[in-house]
């Protein structure tokens, strides 16, 4: 067997074990598995095996750094897929990014939502946005504050050049499924809470919430969109 074979049999049979854990959490609250969107995370996986997750039927990439996709997007295979970018974006790398990606999901302040909505006005375009939000409250992360959401929503809200479709968020590591329920049950109530405002331009379309270790448990609370890496392409190589 070859590595080109290899790498892709291996990925091929890792996303078919996420698709059935995805149905698994799915049928245990009774809903549709297409509900559920996969996030392939690329961050520091090659071309390659990005390449070859495509073959395998995966849509949907997310990037977490700006100079990294842009160093692989001349090599990646993105005529059927779309690239979020799911990482920390700096109002400076603003420039360089949009244009280039189908989604920006971690926007987490009127700074920064501005910027974008100015980059995408000046070249005509409408650039679909996720608010992040730091669920567990912890300094170390990004994200606006829970109790800070609504605001900062209602000032983004008359922006040109942006539409809100959603909340993402990265919880705290935690171990049991009752934890790690809880928390993402915390964070779909204020889901809920947003789109039952009804504030324009604002559409609580996607709640990308859970990852490698936590997917399961964020669907049974109402994620859409799962972003998942290691489960999917191994332990990152730095």
């Amino acid at each position: 067997m070859t590595e080109k074979s290899f790498i892709d049999r291996s990925i091929r049979d890792n996303l078919s074990y996420i698709q059935e854990q995805i149905a698994s959490a799915c049928a245990h609250v009774s809903r549709p598995t297409q509900d559920v969107k996969l996030l392939a995370v690329t961050k520091t996986v090659s071309v390659d095996r990005i390449n070859a997750a495509i073959r395998a039927g995966v849509d949907r990439i997310g990037e977490n750094r700006v100079q990294e996709f842009l160093s692989k997007r001349e090599g990646l295979d993105l005529d059927t897929t779309k690239v979020h970018l799911i990482g920390h974006l700096q109002t400076n790398k603003v420039r360089q990014i949009v244009g280039k990606v189908d989604m920006i999901q971690s926007v987490d302040s009127l700074r920064l939502a501005t910027a974008i909505a100015e980059r995408s006005s000046a070249m005509e375009l409408t650039t679909p946005i996720l608010v992040e939000v730091n669920i567990g409250g912890e300094e170390a992360k990004s994200g606006v504050a829970p109790d800070e959401l609504e605001s900062l929503l209602e000032q983004i809200a008359p922006l040109r050049g942006i539409h809100v479709c959603g909340l993402m968020t990265v919880p705290p590591i935690l171990t049991t499924e009752y934890e790690k329920r809880k928390i993402f049950s915390k964070m779909y109530q204020l889901f809920v809470d947003i789109s039952d405002k009804k504030i324009d331009n604002i559409d609580m379309q996607e709640l990308s919430m859970g990852m490698s270790g936590d997917y399961r448990e964020a669907i049974m609370e109402g994620s859409t969109m799962v972003r998942i890496g290691s489960a999917l392409f191994g332990e990152r190589q730095y």
